[in-house]
């Protein structure tokens, strides 16, 4: 018994937010319909790297969920989407605004057949407001919030980040949403709409940016790999060419490096008692632990400060994530036998639950994979679908 196999969803999005919130919910064994357009297919089968023509995001992307295609903006297919809601729990979708009420299938038409369904509305900028209407996409997000602005080195431009990073922590904030959203069912009888602007969650992680420039006035500068909030922070090259990251958040932390690469005497300057004023003093502190770090292999620094009790880890590539120990002591990466490729490898469910532990049964199934077992469950018989197929309806 899985915590939500009693949840049906439909996960009518595209790309990575929305269905990516999908995809948490299915790894705790929700029954997530992925329907995709029946001509064009969701673009992330198309995205990224591919093996044998086979799209490698979708893989992980869809994984644990039935798919079918139907084109909800066809008369035929709306009447698909009604049954498909009328008993399902949960609808995620990322059209622009405006374009589920076109397609008379408004929150309060679904909600007239199924009065308890919860509607996760995820786009770039939200339902309401200037620029609610306009394509948005993760990227936009990166730019919008201050990621951007304050990622890079000093001299530098603003950076993006190489991954779908907003589309990330937004997914992880629409399964929260979702979650809250069946709780407060629970209390009212009724389902919602949760509306989610990928510009917002990401904004909420990138920290007290917003309260310091109301209260001080302060605005976030580019500080490369440093911390504006405590030093050493940075990474540093050893002898052997290895690339270490350094974190020194806790004051004990600090003073066990600094009593390490042989500079006790910094912990009696008065700047080095809290995070904010020994990262003024960035410099001083990078030239010692650098230095001594420099001198040394990655192997006997990282046995140094393990022996030291402070934090330190070295720079992985996906290479040393599949080789890793730590990595495998958790069974972070799983091997999932699939019907195209043979294996799959994928991150595992991203945490662990002691009780009902999540699962990853199935990759990314084919293009109407579960057509006739999804279609045939709404009362459709198979000249029915074989009617909308010929249609174009359905695939």
């Amino acid at each position: 018994m899985k915590p939500l196999g009693n949840i049906r969803v439909v996960d009518a999005a595209t790309l990575f937010a929305g269905p990516m919130a999908a995809t948490y919910l299915g790894d705790f064994g929700a029954d997530v319909v992925k329907v995709e357009h029946p001509r064009r297919g969701d673009p992330a089968r198309g995205h990224g790297q591919a093996k044998d023509g086979i799209g490698l995001w979708w893989k992980m992307l869809a994984r644990n969920k039935r798919v079918t295609a139907v084109d909800f903006s066809a008369p035929e297919g709306q009447e698909v989407a009604l049954r498909m809601l009328a008993d399902a729990d949960v609808l995620i979708e990322n059209f622009r605004p405006g374009t589920l009420e076109r397609w008379n299938l408004s929150p309060e038409r679904l909600w007239e057949a199924n009065p308890r369904l919860v509607i996760a509305r995820v786009t770039g900028f939200g339902q309401e407001g200037p620029m609610s209407g306009r394509p948005g996409f993760g990227t936009l997000a990166e730019a919008m919030s201050g990621f951007a602005a304050m990622t890079g080195e000093p001299d530098g431009p603003p950076t993006l980040p190489p991954l779908a990073l907003a589309d990330g922590i937004a997914a992880l904030a629409v399964a929260y949403a979702v979650m809250v959203a069946l709780q407060a069912r629970e209390q009212t009888g009724r389902g919602q709409v949760v509306d989610l602007a990928i510009i917002e969650p990401i904004l909420t992680v990138l920290g007290p940016q917003i309260t310091a420039f109301h209260a001080l006035g302060t605005v976030p500068q580019r500080t490369g790999n440093r911390s504006s909030s405590n030093a050493p922070r940075n990474i540093y090259r050893t002898r052997d060419g290895r690339w270490l990251a350094i974190s020194t958040s806790a004051q004990s932390v600090a003073e066990r490096v600094v009593r390490l690469v042989g500079r006790p005497d910094l912990v009696d300057e008065p700047w080095f008692a809290s995070g904010r004023s020994r990262a003024e003093h960035a410099d001083e502190l990078d030239a010692a632990v650098g230095g001594w770090i420099a001198e040394r292999d990655a192997e006997e620094v990282i046995d140094a400060f393990e022996q030291a009790q402070a934090a330190i880890a070295p720079i992985y590539d996906v290479r040393d994530i599949s080789t890793d120990p730590q990595y495998a002591a958790l069974g972070s990466i799983v091997h999932i036998p699939d019907e195209e490729l043979g294996t799959v490898a994928m991150q595992n469910v991203p945490f662990r639950l002691s009780e009902t532990p999540g699962e990853i049964r199935w990759a990314g199934p084919p293009m109407g994979a579960h057509s006739e077992e999804v279609l045939g469950g709404l009362g459709y018989t198979p000249g029915d679908i074989a009617r909308l197929r010929a249609a174009g309806v359905v695939a």
